[in-house]
């Protein structure tokens, strides 16, 4: 088939200038035939091919099928069958072949049994696709893997986002949770990939339901579907999404100083593309959002509760073990057993009636709190000395400043005595009236034990009577009294 300019010089030599098809066809050198046809046809047309005729195909096609499911079974995808290998077998096997001909057998084979995709129809409100994507951020300066989550909305064409540090079932909860939030509302059916989140096992084509997703769904009540194993296209909007958003808004690389911070700034720029957004039908993303937000599912008056209950033992050193990390508790909890509300965020332990709140590390991490030590250090001196940089960095000002000048005047080994007594006072008065009492014996130009003592004494507020028992009057009573009572007798 000529080009469209040739076919125009072949038609204005003979048409306009009067030349013969006999030397037209001799100066562009093309067949007469052809000439002819192009004066008869004003554009180029491609004429069907009629296969023809391969014998040598037809007698190895048979012994190529049997190589491929003899060895089936002996194969990885990296270490798959190969043209060059099934052929190679073909001539051990005393056959006549040429490579190209095994090739082109194979790829028509692999058209035949390609999968035919079905244009689908997205209507509102009835459908949205979920997937994660595994990204890198830098937070606080320092790169690092993440796990993108997008809740898709095919009809409208809005995207919900967030960050998280792995793909687990606590963020795969907090996802649907903030993105039903993020939308005012859920589709009635949303499409996942067989995510060990949410599908526990497969019965033939039946997921069963993780218990934790199976409450997720009985509380927004939309309906899950599964796309088939290996078969990521049946969810190919989200998909495409996901390679979107990486490309056009994390690059370069989005820093923040937190998951959360990028998150917020990275769905913010994601909405404003999206509200200005044309569909190549012509119609805005905007209104088709209009539409389909009142058909969404209304949502229940809370929240899903995200948070996993974990009943965890707190050992001899006032720690607990959540998720292979190590976190410290209040000295007053050891050796009892303390409940861990794990999120995604923070984790909120609670033991007889007090809670701490962390927040929640890298698994396999740790993070020591020496506040929670208090009541010890006051009467460790040696532990202080070891654990003095962290605890008043911790404690803040002015308490940097105590341990500073206690070092310099009287060494490390007495500036953690003196340090520990201090730690006993804040245990009986708390931090805050200590941490007056320093900065006003600072003012005052003294450091010492007495200046903080005689501080805390004048700071020390007694209790007024209410006045509604003021009028009452309380007698005095001698010891004796109650050991006639315990005596059993009446006085």
């Amino acid at each position: 088939m000529l080009r469209m300019d040739k076919v125009y010089v072949i038609r204005h030599k003979v048409i306009v200038e009067g030349k013969s098809i006999r030397s037209v066809a001799r100066e562009l050198s093309v067949s007469r035939n052809t000439v002819n046809r192009y004066l008869r046809l004003s554009e180029p047309v491609r004429k069907e091919s009629i296969p023809r005729p391969r014998p040598v195909m037809e007698k190895v096609a048979a012994r190529i099928d049997e190589i491929q499911s003899e060895w089936a079974h002996r194969v990885t995808p990296k270490q798959r069958l190969t043209g060059s290998r099934i052929h190679r077998q073909l001539i051990e096997d005393h056959y006549q072949v040429g490579i190209t001909t095994v090739r082109d057998y194979l790829r028509e084979k692999r058209r035949q049994s390609a999968e035919v995709y079905v244009p689908l129809v997205h209507r509102p409100g009835e459908e949205g696709q979920f997937d994660f994507f595994e990204v890198t951020l830098e937070e606080r300066g320092e790169f690092r893997r993440s796990w993108k989550l997008v809740l898709h909305l095919p009809y409208s064409g809005r995207d919900f986002l967030w960050f998280y540090d792995s793909c687990d079932q606590l963020a795969f909860l907090d996802g649907h949770v903030r993105g039903a939030s993020h939308f005012g509302g859920l589709p009635r059916r949303i499409v996942y990939d067989n995510l060990t989140a949410a599908v526990k096992r497969r019965v033939g084509l039946v997921p069963q339901l993780t218990d934790r997703f199976q409450a997720l769904v009985s509380h927004y009540l939309f309906k899950p579907c599964f796309a088939r194993p290996g078969e990521g296209h049946d969810k190919g909007a989200v998909e495409a999404r996901g390679k979107g958003i990486r490309l056009q808004y994390l690059t370069p690389v989005p820093r923040g100083n937190s998951l959360a911070e990028i998150s917020t700034a990275v769905l913010r720029e994601v909405e404003n593309a999206w509200r200005e957004r044309v569909q190549r039908d012509g119609r805005r993303c905007w209104d088709l959002w209009q539409e389909e937000c009142r058909k969404l599912l209304t949502l229940p008056e809370w929240p899903f509760e995200v948070r996993r209950v974990v009943l965890v033992p707190v050992s001899s050193k006032a720690t607990v073990q959540v998720e292979k990390t190590t976190y410290s508790v209040p000295s007053g909890w050891a050796r009892l057993e303390a409940t861990a509300y794990v999120g995604v965020e923070d984790i909120r332990l609670g033991c007889r009636g007090e809670t701490e709140v962390v927040p929640r590390q890298r698994r396999g991490g740790k993070r020591i709190q020496y506040r929670h030590y208090l009541p010890e250090l006051a009467r460790k001196p040696q532990a202080v000395r070891q654990v003095a940089p962290e605890l008043v960095a911790e404690l803040g000002e002015p308490y940097g400043k105590l341990w500073s000048l206690l070092e310099s005047r009287y060494g490390p080994q007495e500036a953690a005595r003196v340090l520990s007594r201090v730690l006993g006072a804040i245990v009986d008065h708390g931090s805050q009236a200590v941490a007056g009492a320093l900065e006003t014996a600072f003012q005052a130009g003294r450091c010492d034990l007495l200046a903080l003592s005689s501080r805390l004494q004048q700071a020390t507020v007694m209790v007024e009577v209410p006045a509604a028992l003021q009028g009452y009057h309380i007698e005095s009573a001698s010891p004796a009294d109650y050991d006639v009572l315990l005596a059993g007798g009446v006085r």
